[in-house]
């Protein structure tokens, strides 16, 4: 790739948009803030945090010293987590009423199977609270039955006599206990949804839900705060930086990507402003571009992997159970143009970038390796998420001339390929 800029940055804006998270954005100045100093320690450079001196929005500033070169980092949290908490507010029947809705879209458009042939890991990912959802309903219903059977043969043995089969005391216990298993049930049901911050099934059905409940078409408030993102970048474009840089991970990648090709389109990006780039990770764009009213998304994707007014490095792992790793989003799409240029896809390659021990304490923690992309690395290979959103250079000189992974994926797999609503 080309890079285009080779002027050292000194002043950055980054732009992070967050995937699928309810969680207040504080999260991510405080993992940025012990994750980098970590990752400074390993390599060797200084790189402070502090809060913001400026209004806006919720987000922090960076003062690094890498390369020798000193460098002030302004970030912002593009926050739609309320837009998140608003889709999770449903009770226990809704979410299993998802859960049809959400598997019956997937399976009868044929968009499971198809993503099941690029990676397996995320379609498990998919089905894994489908299965425990179901798995918890069925020990709630062994509950209730149980119960209901054990106070049924309590009064049998205990208190009604042989020649009153059918008792108006029998009828009322037979049909009486019915209600209180079902309660008995139901607080089963209650148990496990109270503790799903340790078991995702619910996060994870409503993660999922959210894009199949419209087949892949974004909700209109989520395109309302998308329009909101697109003139704040467009803004900073317009400020005094040398680069402005977009962040999305996992699902923030398929936002970016819209918002970034809203913005080219309606020629916002000054031809002598900063150097605008954008680095997706662990991104999950088959998820949504693979649905059927996905055409929003699939056309962007489309117009976005031609345009020269930016840099786009898409960053997967194949350790990362949760990404469609090293599947180039537009290719696999289906939308790839003849004279596509990006994104450049790179891997982290956790089992390199880590040491064995640490590989050995994250391996099956799928959820917390979906985040290593904005963490430290102890064998950090030409990946470091701390350089990229503090150094001196631009994404695009970064990866100058650098290839492609050998191992991407680049097939066209989606059924749907249609770009016009």
């Amino acid at each position: 790739m080309s890079s285009p800029t080779h002027a050292p940055v000194t002043r950055r804006r980054v732009f992070y948009i967050p995937g699928y998270d309810p969680i207040h954005p504080r999260r991510y100045r405080e993992l940025y803030r012990k994750e980098g100093a970590e990752q400074a320690g390993l390599s060797g450079y200084d790189l402070a945090l502090s809060a913001r001196k400026s209004d806006g929005r919720y987000g922090w500033q960076v003062d690094a010293t890498i390369e020798g070169q000193a460098v002030h980092t302004e970030f912002d949290v593009l926050v739609w987590s309320d837009i998140v908490r608003d889709s999770m507010e449903r009770g226990i029947a809704g979410t299993y009423l998802q859960l049809i809705r959400t598997a019956w879209t997937y399976i009868a458009s044929g968009a499971l199977f198809r993503l099941m042939r690029l990676r397996k890991g995320p379609v498990i990912a998919a089905l894994y609270p489908v299965g425990f959802l179901v798995v918890q309903l069925v020990l709630a219903l062994a509950l209730a039955f149980g119960l209901w059977s054990a106070i049924v043969w309590t009064w049998e043995t205990l208190f009604r006599p042989p020649d009153q089969l059918f008792s108006d005391a029998f009828v009322y216990v037979l049909y009486g206990s019915i209600p209180v298993a079902l309660l008995a049930g139901y607080a089963l049901l209650r148990w496990f949804k109270a503790r799903d911050n340790k078991l995702f099934a619910y996060y994870l059905m409503h993660d999922y839900a959210y894009s199949a409940q419209s087949k892949g078409a974004n909700p209109p408030k989520l395109e309302a705060r998308m329009a909101q993102f697109t003139d704040e970048i467009a803004a900073a474009l317009t400020r005094d930086v040398d680069e402005v840089l977009v962040v999305g991970h996992s699902s923030g990648a398929h936002l970016g990507v819209s918002i970034l090709a809203d913005l080219i389109r309606a020629g916002r990006v000054p031809e002598n402003g900063p150097t605008l780039s954008f680095l997706t990770l662990g991104q999950v764009v088959p998820m949504v571009s693979f649905l059927k009213e996905a055409h929003r998304l699939r056309a962007d994707l489309h117009y976005l992997s031609t345009r020269e007014e930016l840099a786009w490095v898409d960053v997967t792992a194949p350790g990362d159970g949760c990404a469609f790793a090293l599947c180039d989003p537009v290719a696999v799409s289906g939308v790839a143009p003849k004279n596509q240029r990006w994104p450049l896809i790179l891997s982290a390659a956790f089992t390199q970038t880590l040491s064995p021990a640490r590989w050995k304490a994250l391996r099956w923690r799928f959820f917390r390796l979906h985040f290593q992309y904005l963490c430290a690395f102890d064998r950090p290979g030409d990946y470091d998420y701390f350089q990229i959103t503090a150094g001196p250079q631009t994404l695009g000189h970064r990866y100058t001339d650098r290839a492609p992974s050998p191992s991407r994926i680049t097939r066209a797999t989606s059924r749907f390929t249609s770009m016009a609503a």
